[in-house]
């Protein structure tokens, strides 16, 4: 009898830490400003993704291997030469082998969607975007930085010479702003935005890498004052020619040619919406809408 009881127990307890665990680990990107590691910003993520997965792996990305470099590289390390720096580190840790889920905040959102485009192995499972521009941005009102003359350079430099050579090798920012009354240069000098977003030519190993994701989750901040405009978070971007009206994912070329259609049939395209400025969010909201895409049970 003491011996069912035992066996009722650790069946319990098995079942319990079992379906609170992550089925994989779970690889973190930060945005603009910001660094792997910052105990109020990522490292804080870290320590809840851990707790609430029952100790999951997670590895918050670190560019260049030291906490300067990583922090500079938000700005001024052109974004395919990050990628290719994620690639090399992601295929190199045996934990992530079997595959992982993977989080990227602001601009991390979409250098995360280029990784999973560009490669493939190890596989990532589920991709959750908060606050990432995938249609770029027209616009920098509020510059996440330490040091107010990195984004008054910043804003100088998109308004006047964001698709001149220089600026997109020197820039992080110009590789991703989109200018609607300039598409024609948009598409000719963008460095990285226009390529993964298949605007330059059809790569059709980007599309098939994309949808081997099981889900493609991205998050708007409804009051955001530094992505313009807002709607970038889901895909969507101006009209062309104006700064006002939004074209909606259905109508735009990418939602096509980046093969959005086959994967929103598929329902692997998920939007969500919140309240707050850009990345703003409480532990509450994050448990219930974002923690369980991560759990065993999201499949």
């Amino acid at each position: 009898m003491l011996l069912k009881i035992l066996n009722c127990f650790f069946w319990i307890f098995f079942w319990n830490t079992y379906t609170d665990a992550a089925k994989y680990p779970v690889v973190l990107w930060h945005g603009m400003g910001d660094t792997c590691c910052f105990p109020f910003s990522l490292g804080s993520i870290t320590n809840l993704l851990e707790t609430e997965l029952n100790n999951t792996y997670v590895k918050s990305l670190e560019i260049g291997g030291n906490i300067v470099t990583d922090y500079e590289s938000g700005f001024f390390m052109h974004p395919n030469k990050q990628v290719e720096y994620v690639c090399q580190e992601l295929a190199k840790d045996k934990k992530l082998s079997e595959g992982y889920n993977a989080i990227g905040f602001s601009q991390g959102g979409q250098f995360l969607r280029a990784v999973a485009q560009r490669c493939p192995q190890p596989p990532m499972k589920v991709l959750i975007s908060l606050g990432g521009q995938h249609q770029g941005v027209f616009g920098l009102p509020k510059c996440p930085s330490l040091k107010l003359h990195t984004c008054e350079y910043i804003r100088r430099l998109l308004n006047y010479a964001a698709y001149e050579e220089w600026a997109q090798q020197v820039s992080v920012q110009a590789t991703y702003w989109h200018d609607p009354f300039q598409e024609y240069k948009y598409k000719a000098h963008s460095t990285f935005l226009a390529d993964i977003n298949n605007e330059v030519f059809s790569n059709g190993l980007y599309v098939d890498n994309l949808k081997k994701l099981d889900k493609f989750v991205m998050v708007k901040f409804l009051n955001d004052t530094i992505v313009q405009p807002l709607e970038s978070q889901w895909f969507q971007f101006y009209k062309a020619k104006q700064d006002r009206e939004i074209l909606p994912l259905e109508s735009s070329k990418v939602y096509t040619t980046l093969g959005l259609v086959a994967m929103e049939k598929q329902n692997k395209l998920v939007f969500i919406e919140t309240e707050g400025d850009h990345l703003q969010f409480r532990k509450e909201w994050f448990l219930k809408h974002i923690i369980p895409f991560l759990r065993e049970e999201a499949d």
